[in-house]
């Protein structure tokens, strides 16, 4: 069963290989400039529409729900996480919710590990130190980091990108603590990965990388309280979700070297940034860009192409469902 003349309405623009499937068998609009969707223009443009293909950007609400109307089927979000859209709202009308997981995974935990080693070695520094014809000759004194060969690496929620990080510390001979909810055998197994509670995992942790998702109980997870914890040579990694971290108390914490440094992809109130972070040298920042390769970007718009066709095709659950409407 196809769906011509069905509707579908995408937030911004995303890689062409999810764009062609969609276009192959629905009427597609795609924002045309990459920013915010104005509210007001949201609420206008789902009107009527069979599928919203959206991003954590944009707060796909019960009002937003209500605007599409009784022909919109299904909620397909360009992420993992899906915290931006009311899947309560959703479900109690009938719409499925899809998100993308697993086609980010290593990508993600690749660039965790990124920000780790930048922030410990002081990459970002060091080329702007040289770039401003700083570099005068070799000095035994000059920009230094922290090792991270042989360190503890504290891996906070060990579901799969958790996972994924805390296995690429194998090649470092590194010891692994982590805290779940449930204990990851697997890791335990493979990886020789200790489960301890939070506050045991900050004191103990040189690395502390945070890979949970956005809920009640994890919003501001890293406080101030947190923060001190730390040891004062432990750096902090952060590309799951910027509200878990307490970013006015992580300020603080970096402006009074409470902790060594910290390496973030995600902020608390996105895309703006807590007064005084980007005037920090030991803090390195990055747009949300966690997932950002081509292949990967590429797999998740053929993976939110695929799960809004499924539902227009009636073939239902989709592959990637939140919610059982």
């Amino acid at each position: 069963m196809g769906c011509e003349g069905r509707g579908v309405y995408v937030t911004r623009p995303i890689p062409e290989a999810g764009l062609k499937l969609l276009r192959a068998s629905c009427d597609v609009e795609v924002k045309p400039k990459d920013e915010l969707v104005p509210r007001e223009e949201l609420l206008e443009k789902v009107k009527g529409r069979d599928a919203i293909l959206c991003l954590l950007t944009e707060p796909i609400d019960e009002e937003v729900i209500i605007a599409a109307g009784s022909d919109l089927k299904v909620i397909a979000n360009y992420a993992v996480g899906y915290d931006n859209v009311d899947v309560d709202a959703a479900t109690k009308h009938g719409i499925y919710v899809t998100n993308t997981p697993g086609v980010l995974t290593e990508t993600t935990a690749d660039m965790a590990w990124a920000l780790l080693f930048s922030i410990a070695r002081r990459i970002v520094e060091a080329d702007r130190f040289t770039r401003a014809g700083k570099y005068k000759g070799w000095s035994a004194t000059m920009l230094l980091g922290g090792d991270v060969y042989g360190k503890t690496l504290g891996v906070v929620g060990a579901g799969r990108i958790g996972a994924a990080v805390a296995k690429r510390s194998v090649g470092f001979n590194m010891k692994v603590l982590y805290s779940d909810m449930r204990p990851n055998e697997e890791m335990e197994k493979k990886i020789g990965a200790k489960r301890v509670d939070v506050e045991t995992l900050l004191k103990e942790s040189d690395f502390v990388s945070i890979h949970v998702p956005l809920m009640p109980e994890t919003e501001h997870l890293i406080n101030k309280h947190s923060l001190q914890l730390m040891k004062p040579t432990a750096y902090l990694i952060n590309n799951s979700r910027g509200p878990v971290i307490d970013e006015a108390a992580l300020v603080d914490a970096l402006r009074n070297k409470i902790i060594a440094g910290a390496g973030l992809d995600v902020f608390e109130k996105e895309p703006e940034l807590s007064p005084g972070l980007a005037e920090l040298d030991n803090v390195i920042i990055t747009p949300h860009t966690s997932s950002g390769s081509v292949e990967t970007r590429d797999k998740m718009s053929i993976m939110a192409a695929t799960n809004v066709l499924a539902v227009l095709d009636g073939k239902t659950p989709p592959p990637n469902a939140v919610n059982k409407p």
